[in-house]
């Protein structure tokens, strides 16, 4: 008990100051004046009091506001400034202020800690005191000068809030004189005690000792000394609900034994530390005596046991030699610390990052090209072209030992399998996976690590998996790339271009170590729905590669051979209870789902699964098969319907467009309409200004040819023109729709109906061109999902036709056109076409497969 107190000897010295200090306390008091109105006495009136001594002959109240107080304990008859910021304790001032006789209960917590105590939290015997002064802070707290006036004891919280308010109970105290035999004895004990410890250098003013012969009340003296030194607070606490004087001179006199036993401990620890002072700045000399407290209390050989540690497992860890550098460096620094330091925890944690990143353990890949076909092929269906990017890559790291990873990016619509297909690359290749999602990041310190000046400071999410995974070459997958935000704090994006260059991440520095970390034989993987919103430079540092939504044979596989087999599993049923047909696949396809992946596909299945579990569970019957009447049954109404039920039959004015969007290809109606007017086009459905812009050159040229298209230039003058393309809640913009816009109006000048299993895509021209567009795969399987038989696109677009499977182009024909002519020559229902214009002049498009030209 005694050495712990020896190690807050200061802290609570400098503490006993600030309460004791009278220049501190007041400003205009001398010391001596400041100790004797302290101690009940008479002061001159050269002190500057100024007649605010304790009000005597004053009756005390029943009931007071209380302040709790913090790691103080205050007496009677002391004089000491508080600073109050708590709201609860504002409220007590404020109203003690209010009343007449300014007066105030100050009891101390229990546990300084607390913000907010409750009654269980404070002790129950306090001081009544008085407010002499207050003072308002700029800071919006406040300074109050108090001085005790009685012992007294809360014997009820009547209220709580806004402040405490409590009924006290006085305790009196006998004045208990210096002429009583035992009392003198203990008194003149105390004095001895005192001058020892000034005597082996304690900082005590001297004034106390005069109040000594000045006092006649023991109790006082008592007090006086207990509230001059630094014990702790549950010890003064102890001091002040001593009623009995004799009682509280023996506490006080023990408290002053234990006292000097610290000081002969500080003066044997200061020999024993004496030659090295000549050597060491006062830091070490403080060191030095904290390592003899340590080992007076048998807690030296901690500190050391954990420095042996850290240093075996550094000599263990094959780091690179600036990292060993820095973390040798950092252990000296730690050796020399108090192990209690804030700064010693901190070198602690930063030694266990260096320590557990993975600087020189690898995995073995696996290089058995067949075997990783397998897996890829087990996993995931179809993807032929990221299956052949990694096969070429473990292909050459077979060939060539020493090869910098490539960096991948995956860009394509949700849920066809990016953040699943890097994981089976992973267990292709024998690696260990780790993930970091980019989704909404605005910080770069959480790609670089922050600075460990900062407080709570970690490396980045880069160092942070691989510490995890273990290894330097894992498959680290930076899922939704294309998400990263950017503020104040600074740019992820640009953060990334060292991390995904494979030229600069073999000297990667995370700013939390500080030291180079080699990233070269990571192989990153990106994945992206959208690329425009990539940032270009980082674009360009990673390898593209395009994966599109899935088609109809491609769902019914994929549901067959991964989804249905997951989902069973999932919901702890068997094969034999539950089976799906290819009709109920089917119908979820078509009628419950429309999506580019097969996420929400997989959740109509579990879906079904719950319910099937549930008759399961219940004991009930359940159908052997799941077919499309089961499904409806179980899931409801459709959701979605064919285009037959939407639309209808063949119509003038209405014709189908494809569009692409970061979810996929979509399919779009576009419905034209003439009414009696002053001429001009409307526009609806919240349509972009490229589509606007389309919408007035499909007009024009309808207006430029009107003769060829047997109406007049009047028309356009009396009656104006209404395209709108429904979903209005949706943005809709791209050049894409020039030519369905194109077709709908010239189909309601001419009267002729466009055909419903047709779709049309590509930018028109004033004099009637059709220009290429993008996303021509998604387009494709778009009009497949939506059973569209025919796609009308600009001829320019053949080259893309490649990445379109070859059993989409046996189920969608394909017509390639140079001219708005050509489309309408194909547009309206057999029969019914015209060939308004001649066909445009060049070399004739040749067909192959279900392609052809107009």
């Amino acid at each position: 008990m005694i050495k712990n107190e020896a190690v807050d000897f200061e802290r609570r010295n400098v503490l006993s100051s600030l309460r004791m200090t009278a220049e501190q306390v007041i400003g205009k008091l001398s010391a001596r004046g400041f100790l004797m109105k302290s101690a009940g006495l008479k002061v001159p009136k050269n002190d500057g009091m100024n007649g605010e001594d304790q009000p005597e002959g004053v009756s005390l109240p029943q009931d007071f506001p209380l302040i709790p107080v913090r790691d103080l304990v205050v007496f009677p008859h002391m004089i000491l400034p508080l600073i109050v910021g708590r709201e609860i304790s504002l409220s007590a001032i404020t109203a003690a202020l209010q009343s007449s006789q300014r007066l105030i209960f100050l009891a101390a917590q229990k546990e300084i800690s607390l913000e907010s105590p409750s009654a269980i939290d404070i002790y129950q015997v306090g001081t009544v005191a008085a407010i002499m002064r207050t003072r308002q802070l700029p800071d919006g707290r406040m300074k109050v000068l108090v001085q005790g006036l009685h012992r007294g004891k809360i014997t009820d919280f009547l209220s709580a809030e806004p402040y405490f308010h409590v009924k006290v109970e006085c305790i009196e105290s006998e004045i208990q004189r210096k002429d009583n035999v035992e009392t003198e004895a203990l008194v003149r004990h105390i004095r001895e005690q005192m001058e020892r410890i000034i005597s082996a250098g304690k900082t005590v003013s001297p004034d106390i000792l005069l109040a000594f012969d000045d006092l006649d009340d023991a109790g006082r003296i008592s007090d006086l000394v207990a509230a001059s030194f630094p014990f702790k607070v549950s010890e003064l606490q102890s001091v002040l609900e001593r009623c009995d004087v004799v009682d509280r001179l023996r506490y006080v006199s023990e408290l002053l034994g234990r006292e000097l036993e610290l000081l002969a401990m500080q003066a044997r620890i200061r020999h024993d530390t004496l030659g090295e002072i000549h050597k060491n700045q006062r830091e070490f000399f403080l060191r030095e005596q904290m390592k003899v407290i340590k080992n007076e209390l048998g807690e030296g050989e901690v500190l050391g046991d954990e420095i042996q540690t850290f240093r075996r497992k550094i000599d263990q860890q094959k780091m690179s030699q600036e990292a060993r550098e820095e973390a040798l460096k950092q252990l000296r620094r730690l050796e020399q610390m108090h192990p209690e330091a804030t700064e010693a925890s901190v070198i602690r944690t930063y030694l266990d990052w260096l320590i557990d990143l993975p600087w020189n353990r690898k995995t073995e890949n696996h290089l058995d090209l067949d075997f990783a076909r397998k897996i890829l092929d087990e996993d995931h269906y179809n993807m032929e072209s990221v299956k052949e990017r990694i096969l070429e890559f473990l292909a050459v790291c077979k060939l060539k030992k020493e090869m910098k990873g490539p960096i991948l990016c995956f860009i394509g619509p949700p849920g066809v399998g990016k953040t699943s297909l890097g994981k089976s690359i992973a267990r292709a290749m024998g690696r260990r996976f780790a993930r970091a999602s980019l989704g909404g990041l605005r910080d770069e310190a959480e790609i670089r690590g922050h600075r460990r000046t900062y407080v709570g400071a970690m490396p980045g999410r880069i160092i942070q998996g691989l510490k995890t995974v273990g290894t330097k070459n894992p498959i680290f997958m930076l899922d939704e790339i294309d998400k990263l935000g950017v503020d104040m704090r600074g740019d992820p994006a640009a953060a990334l271009l060292e991390v995904l260059d494979p030229e600069q991440n073999h000297t990667f520095r995370d700013y939390y170590l500080n030291v180079d970390f080699d990233l070269s034989q990571v192989l990153f993987i990106a994945t992206a729905n959208v690329s425009d919103s990539i940032p270009l430079a980082l674009r360009d540092r990673m390898e593209i590669i395009h994966l599109c939504g899935y088609s109809f044979e491609e769902k019914m596989e994929i549901a067959k051979r991964y989804l249905v087999p997951r989902q069973v599993e999932a919901h702890g049923i068997t094969s034999e209870q539950i089976t799906f047909s290819d009709g109920g696949i089917a119908k979820l396809i078509d009628e419950y789902t429309r999506e580019a992946g097969v996420r929400n596909l997989e959740r109509e299945i579990g879906a079904i699964c719950r319910k099937v579990a549930v008759k399961v569970a219940s004991g009930h019957i359940i159908p052997a098969e799941i077919d499309g009447d089961e499904v409806k049954e179980l899931l409801g109404t459709e959701k979605f319907y064919l285009d037959d039920a939407e639309w209808g039959d063949h119509e003038v004015g209405v014709s189908i467009g494809l569009a692409w969007t970061p979810y996929g290809g979509e399919v779009i109606h576009i419905e034209a309409s003439a009414m009696p007017g002053k001429g001009g086009l409307i526009l609806t459905g919240q349509l972009g200004e490229v589509m606007q812009e389309s919408a007035r050159a499909a007009v024009s040229f309808s207006r430029a040819n009107s003769s060829l298209l047997g109406t007049s230039d009047q028309f356009f003058r009396q009656n104006e023109i209404h395209v709108h393309i429904p979903a209005g809640a949706i943005p809709k913009d791209g050049p894409s729709a020039g030519i369905p816009i194109a077709v709908a109006i010239i189909s309601l000048l001419t009267g002729k109906e466009v055909r419903k299993d047709m779709a049309f895509t590509g930018e028109v021209t004033l004099k009637g061109r059709v220009l290429p567009v993008g996303g021509i795969k998604e387009k494709v399987l778009a009009a497949q999902r939506r059973h569209i038989k025919t796609v009308i696109m600009p001829a320019a677009n053949k080259k893309d036709l490649e990445e379109v499977p070859k059993h989409l182009l046996e189920e969608v024909e394909i017509i390639l056109v140079n001219s708005v002519t050509e489309v309408l020559n194909v547009a309206f229902v057999p029969g019914t076409g015209v060939r308004i214009l001649p066909r445009a002049e060049g070399q004739p498009i040749e067909s192959d497969s279900n392609i052809s030209s107009a």
